[in-house]
Parts: structure tokens; sequence; C-alpha cells
């Protein structure tokens, strides 16, 4: 499960950050995860849970992380098209060639921490 170490990655930056900003106790995480980004959000949810419970000093005993889910879309490069693909690799539903160009999806990244 590779959430674990995508978590602690988070956590180390969103330390860092705070340290320059003189911020204490983290107590808010706000997260944008692609449907394509192979994160998987309940695996993170539970990688924050581990995280939060070995005491770390900057993230607060009650912190409380949410996942702001984006929806992967992709515009086809041949007709113009926008539409869902399922995969990274999608044929256009109008024009069937294997022409999409993702557009949303694949985000992965902090979008908002708070803290005091």
């Amino acid at each position: 499960m590779h959430e674990m170490a995508l978590m602690g990655d988070i956590l180390h930056l969103i330390e860092e950050d705070a340290k320059k900003r003189n911020i204490k106790k983290v107590e808010e995480v706000d997260l944008i995860v692609g449907e394509l980004s192979n994160a998987l959000p309940d695996a993170l949810e539970m990688a924050f849970d581990v995280y939060k419970s070995q005491g770390i000093d900057f993230l607060d005993k009650n912190a409380k992380l949410t996942i702001i889910h984006e929806k992967a879309k992709a515009i086809c490069v041949i007709c113009e098209l926008e539409y869902m693909p399922e995969q990274r690799i999608a044929v256009c539903p109008a024009c069937n060639f294997p022409s999409g160009k993702l557009i949303a999806g694949e985000t992965f990244k902090v979008k908002s921490y708070k803290g005091n």
C-alpha cells in the first residue's frame, strides 16, 4: 500500500510549510485526489489516522482529513468532444479514436491545511 508513503510525504511537506508560517498544530488537511491519480482515498484516510495515532508533534490529535474527489475528464484532440474516461488511455465515444487528452482526474495535491 503506497498510500502510507504518500501520506508520509504529504505530512512532511505540510510540517515544513507550517514551521515557516509558525503554525504549531495542524487541525485540518484538504487533499484533492483524482480518479486516475493511482491513490486510493480510503487508504489515504487510513494512513492519515495511523500517522495521527502516532502522536506526531505538529498534527493535532483531533486533526481532520478531507478528500476532495476529482472526476476524470478528457478531450478528444480530433473531434474536441469532452468526455469522462474510465482509464488514462480511452477511446473517444464520438469518433472512436484513442485520442483523448486528460484535462482532469490525475491531480494529487494538498489543497489547503489549517492550524494555529
